[in-house]
Parts: structure tokens; sequence; C-alpha cells
């Protein structure tokens, strides 16, 4: 995942155009199956207009004595995304309502765009903004909005149910690492493993300029995923190893929900669970009112959260790891774990069984042969049918995942049947 997120790091993503398709291209090598889809500019998308799409050649600013300090050949930051072409000389009192900086940060260049409102800027450090001279500056952007479309990609996997499991992430931001990057590299190596396993449920994934992108989607899919997705997530901000962090669908308490903090609870410990106030992301589309998807984002440190956020010092290495990434997917697969074990079981047997005969009861009762035998009793003494896996679960106090060989052991053995629905 680390080696896939430094291939893409340098391509100059944007809600449309090249650096968003190159990406999606280099993700199709990796899932065959992906389908890109196309939305013209200018499409209705529920309450939205798809934007004009944006092309960026050199983009630069020079200084009186010409050094360029600002370049787009530099850092992809330093031009405001979806800026309009210019070039002409300024004061730099003329310049200075162009200019973009972070007081507080001053070392860092910040992540501005001007996607629906037509504008041009570049971003600097704002150590070099306030030691800048007084004089005539060169702003140059080479850049051109036409009509052209944004670009969505979607993987289907199909299990042996019709019910879905939807998985979203974005692929908007350029030079920015756990903000952009963490996701869909994630996503990428989530999709491979999930191709190769066994399925219940049908997987939908897709990868989605943010916001407009996962707008357009609902837009063309609406319907069928209302009736279809019973869990989904929004994958955002999942590499580095400081923090696990929760944002629960509008609802707050629906079933993807309690999935998200079961998993967390036993793989990350503690976590900072978020409110339906603090979103910023796809889950505002996918959790709108009329849509309500059952939708939830695992993550860790939270978009908005952490100081790097939407700025420079968002990088490999210094903030998303390789570790990070793969902590991040075994709480994924596990999520995943919790919801093709889920179900209804039902004790096939009236009264408390004899283990023993069936050869479940062991002959010497040592501790940890007698906390086996105390687990397979409480699991038969909560299946009636009514109570799903991930209840009993927690009621037991151990993982999903844990359970699951108890469950099919004791399927095998006839004490138990299971059912996808409650009795």
């Amino acid at each position: 995942m680390y080696a896939l997120a430094e291939r893409l790091w340098s391509f100059n993503r944007s809600i449309s155009g090249a650096g968003l398709r190159a990406t999606l291209e280099v993700l199709r090598s990796y899932l065959p199956e992906l389908e890109l889809i196309e939305v013209p500019s200018g499409t209705r998308a529920l309450d939205w207009i798809v934007p004009e799409e944006w092309r960026i050649g050199e983009a630069w600013l020079a200084a009186p004595d010409g050094r360029r300090i600002a370049d787009i050949a530099a850092n992809n930051l330093h031009v405001v995304g979806y800026s309009t072409a210019v070039d002409c000389r300024l004061t730099l009192d003329e310049l200075q309502p162009h200019l973009h900086s972070l007081a507080d940060i001053p070392q860092a260049l910040p992540y501005v765009t001007s996607y629906y409102h037509r504008d041009w800027g570049f971003c600097l450090s704002h150590e070099v903004r306030t030691a800048l001279p007084s004089g005539d500056y060169h702003a140059y952007i080479d850049a051109q909005h036409f009509a052209g479309s944004i670009t969505l990609a979607e993987l289907r996997l199909p299990g042996a149910s019709e019910e879905e499991v939807f998985i979203s992430t974005y692929c908007c931001h350029p030079s920015l690492a756990n903000n952009e990057l963490s996701g869909p590299v994630l996503v990428t190596f989530l999709a491979q493993w999930l191709a190769r396993a066994p399925r219940r449920f049908s997987y939908r994934i897709v990868f989605v300029p943010e916001m407009i992108g996962s707008i357009a989607y609902l837009a063309a899919n609406l319907d069928e995923l209302k009736s279809k997705v019973i869990a989904g997530f929004n994958v955002s901000c999942v590499g580095d190893e400081r923090a696990w962090s929760l944002l629960p669908s509008r609802a707050g308490n629906s079933y993807v929900d309690r999935v998200a903090r079961h998993v967390l609870k036993h793989v990350a410990g503690g976590f900072q669970e978020f409110g339906w106030h603090h979103r910023g992301s796809d889950e505002s589309n996918y959790c709108a009112p009329g849509v309500d998807l059952p939708v939830t984002s695992l993550m860790r440190s939270k978009y908005g959260s952490y100081p790097e956020y939407h700025t420079s010092l968002d990088r490999l290495g210094s903030v998303v790891t390789a570790a990070g990434l793969a902590q991040s997917l075994c709480a994924y697969q596990r999520a995943i774990e919790v919801i093709e074990a889920d179900g209804f079981p039902r004790s096939r047997v009236l009264g408390e069984p004899q283990l023993g005969r069936r050869g479940l009861y062991p002959a010497l009762g040592t501790r940890n042969r007698m906390q086996s035998v105390r687990l397979m009793l409480d699991v038969l003494s909560y299946s009636d049918g009514r109570t799903r896996v991930l209840d009993i679960a927690e009621a037991c106090g151990v993982p999903v995942w844990e359970l699951a060989p108890v469950l099919e052991r004791l399927c095998s053995e006839g004490l138990i049947e299971w059912s996808q629905a409650a009795a």
C-alpha cells in the first residue's frame, strides 16, 4: 500500500481532469474489473451541476528578481485548485488577495481550492509570504476550463446475496498523504482481498472525487443503493499511527455503526467517537435525509483534527506510514468479517446439551479448556434465533472473529442452526 501511495504521490489530482484519470488507471491495474464512468459537465446531479473540467499546465509566480517563489513543478499545492488562466504583472499589494498562507503553521503550504467560483491564486508558506519584497511580480498559470466530465470508478463483487456492503473513497486531493492517498490505496488492497474471499454479501466499491463525485453517483444509483445496501463505509484518513476515530452515520446507532464500534473496541482498545456535526466528507451525502444510507467512517486521525491536515506537511513517512496503513487494513478486514459472520443462530436442543458425548467437553478440566467450554455454553445459551451474532459476541466480551469458529463447530455438530433473518 505504501509503495502504491508513493507511486501516486506526484499526480496532480482534482475533481476532474488528467490527474484524476491517471490515478484511476493505476488503480485499475490492481483491479482489472474497475469500471471508469464519465459524467459530463453540465449534468444535473441532485441539487448540483457537474462543473467544467479543468486542465492545468505550467504555473508559477516570479518575484521581482525573477526567482520563482511558487511553482506547480515543485509542489502541486503551490497553485489554488481550479485556478483560472493568468499571465500578468502585479505589485505586491495587488498580488496579496491572490496569496494564501497559514500564520499558525508558517512553514507549511495550505491546500486551497476554488471549484465553484472562478478565481486564481498561489499558496506560499507564511515565512516566505511575510518576507516578500515590494516590486513587480509575474503571475503565470496555463489553465483551461471546458465542457468535459468528471470521472468516477466502480467495482462490483457479487456474493451469494444481492444485499450489498458499500465502500466509498475519494481521489481528488493532490500531494496530501492521510487526507487523500491513504483512502484509495487501502480500498484498493481491501478490494483485492475481497475479490479472493468467499462472500455472503455483494460488494459495491467506488472511487470518486469528493462531494461532487458522491453526489453524481447517488443521482445515478440512489434507488438501487437504498434497496440493497445494508452497511457502508466512507474510507478516509486511514494512514497514520497516532489515533483511532469513528464518525458514525447520521442515525448514530445503525447496524454498521455498531459493527465499527465493536471492531475498534477489540482492535484499537481506545478511540475517539465524533458526532454528526463533525462530518465533512462524502458521508454528508450518503447519510443525507431522503438518502439515509447506513454509512460510517472508521478512521485513524480524523480529517480536521491533526495539525498537518490540508497542508504540505501531510506527507508520506512523517504522517502516513506502512504500519498505519496495515493496521487500518486489518481493522476494515475485521469489519467485513463481522458482517459476513453475522446472523441469528438458534439452538436445536432443549436445555443444556451434553457436550462430552460429542467430543466437545475436555477429559481434563484445565483452566483454558474450561474457559473454552464456558464460551461454547454461553453461545448456546444466547442462540435463541432472535439474537444476532454481534450481540452474542458483545454479551460474551469477545470479538466476532473469535466467536465464528465456535459457531462453526456447534453447527457442524448439529447443536445450532443459523439463519440470516431473526426468527
